[in-house]
């Protein structure tokens, strides 16, 4: 900026604007009222929002209210805006602003009317021939516009970051699931030891529930598809010309290449936002399993002599600023961390619908999105970052493995048919007093066993 003004006016009065800023008064107005945290709406959402207002420009003129030249210079701004990502940093409202986002689509709402108005040949800031309101903001409403974006922006994240990343995941547990068959370990419950478990299965654990959480996402991407655009402000359509509506969602459909379709019941989309919930609900989920697989991984790992030390993880980076030679779990810890930034981002947009969503209109639009958009990304970054740095590089310590099986107390839990509940326990209580194995206790207390034991205490034929 280059420190000069221009002087715009409102209802309210006069305000000062950067002189070469695009965006105008109500802008300005929100920057001096909303100096909170200093976070922007993220940059894709702005992307997106302005996808809908080319939409709903191209909409405006099919049906014929708004003039084809104006609406030609409002589509070329924000196409500089979607194909350039020009503009950027002329959204500098703050995330905590009005409920609705009213202040992010009137700053939207004068960038391209400046940057149309400078397009045909007039000076930014006089709002004429392009009007914010009238023309830019035409037929549509904070209320209705900014629930559109926010259901775009989420299907786009999730389906060109997301899915894809989820998918990889997926593909990395079935070559693990495949390279760690036949391979059996000590079980453990409650942290401690249990009967025998294939390792690969503890990885179908993981895989299962990936898939079950990719099911979940991919069906809230149906729902997101619908958006109450053309309710304006409270889902009635005032002031929405007729086929406006279809008009618009048809445009955007074509631009996202989605199958976008109308709210039946528009007032739904404006008042509330439970898909919403729904989308973070099935983040949360996932983000729970991912969570689990990662602690598992950080457990199995742990050591290299005084842990578990069943699974060689990558050694990635040094891992203590004071202990030489020593190697973290550090994929782990960061995946269980973006996990946990998750389930905080799904509880604020929990209550932002609990709290937000009074009467006709949801008041926490922007908080819901923004949280929605973070936990997208860093579960995007987390999952992709875990499987290149630490799932694909981990291997078996089959040496680890084999010498506790045979150490393994809980063995004895296949004699149970045998010798009966309380006969085995006793066996179990004094191979732990002695430090023996059970073969070598049973041995000890003369315990005879009808069949064959190397094959009744094969730990393989437990599993």
């Amino acid at each position: 900026m280059t420190g000069k003004k221009r002087i715009e006016k409102d209802f309210l009065g006069e305000v000062e604007v950067p002189a070469d800023s695009y965006w105008g008064v109500g802008t300005q107005r929100a920057l001096e009222s909303f100096q909170i945290s200093g976070r922007r709406m993220p940059p894709e959402f702005i992307v997106v929002l302005a996808k809908v207002k080319k939409a709903c420009a191209l909409a405006n003129m099919s049906i014929g209210v708004l003039d084809s030249k104006l609406g030609r210079a409002i589509v070329q701004a924000a196409d500089e805006i979607i194909i350039e990502h020009r503009f950027l940093d002329q959204f500098p409202i703050d995330v905590y602003q009005s409920g609705s986002g009213t202040q992010t689509n009137m700053n939207m709402n004068e960038v391209l009317a400046n940057r149309a108005n400078e397009i045909l040949g007039h000076p930014k800031g006089r709002q004429s021939p392009v009007h914010p309101n009238d023309h830019a903001n035409m037929s549509q409403s904070s209320n209705d516009v900014i629930p559109a974006a926010m259901h775009v922006a989420a299907l786009d994240a999730i389906q060109s970051s997301l899915i894809p990343v989820i998918n990889g995941l997926i593909d990395a547990l079935d070559s693990k699931i495949a390279e760690f068959e036949g391979i059996v370990k000590v079980g453990r419950t409650h942290l401690q030891d249990a009967v025998p478990i294939r390792l690969s299965m503890e990885f179908e654990v993981y895989r299962r529930q990936i898939a079950a959480s990719l099911e979940q996402t991919e069906h809230v991407c149906e729902e997101l598809l619908v958006i109450p655009l053309g309710g304006t402000a409270v889902g009635t359509g005032l002031n929405a010309p007729k086929g406006f509506a279809e008009a618009a969602v048809k445009q955007l459909g074509a631009m996202t290449k989605s199958e976008i379709k109308i709210n039946p019941v528009k007032a739904e989309g404006i008042a509330s936002h439970s898909v919403l919930v729904l989308t973070s609900a099935a983040l949360r989920s996932l983000a729970l399993s991912c969570m689990k697989m990662a602690n598992d991984i950080r457990w199995m790992g742990s050591g290299p002599r005084a842990g578990l030390g069943e699974l060689l993880l990558p050694e990635n980076e040094p891992g203590s600023s004071i202990m030489p030679g020593k190697v973290n779990p550090t994929q782990s810890e960061a995946l269980i961390q973006v996990c946990i930034q998750v389930v905080g981002n799904d509880q604020v947009i929990s209550l932002a619908e609990g709290f937000g969503s009074v009467l006709d209109l949801n008041v926490a639009k922007p908080i819901m999105i923004v949280n929605l958009l973070d936990s997208i990304a860093i579960l995007s970054g987390g999952i992709a970052s875990f499987v290149k740095h630490c799932l694909t590089g981990l291997e078996a310590n089959e040496s680890v493995l084999h010498d506790q099986l045979e150490r393994s107390l809980m063995i004895v839990t296949r004699l149970t048919p045998i010798l009966g509940y309380d006969k085995a326990a006793e066996i179990a209580r004094t191979a732990y007093k002695s430090g023996r194995t059970i073969r070598e206790t049973l041995a000890d207390m003369g315990v005879h066993i009808d069949g064959d034991l190397d094959e009744l205490l094969d730990p393989s034929k437990m599993v």
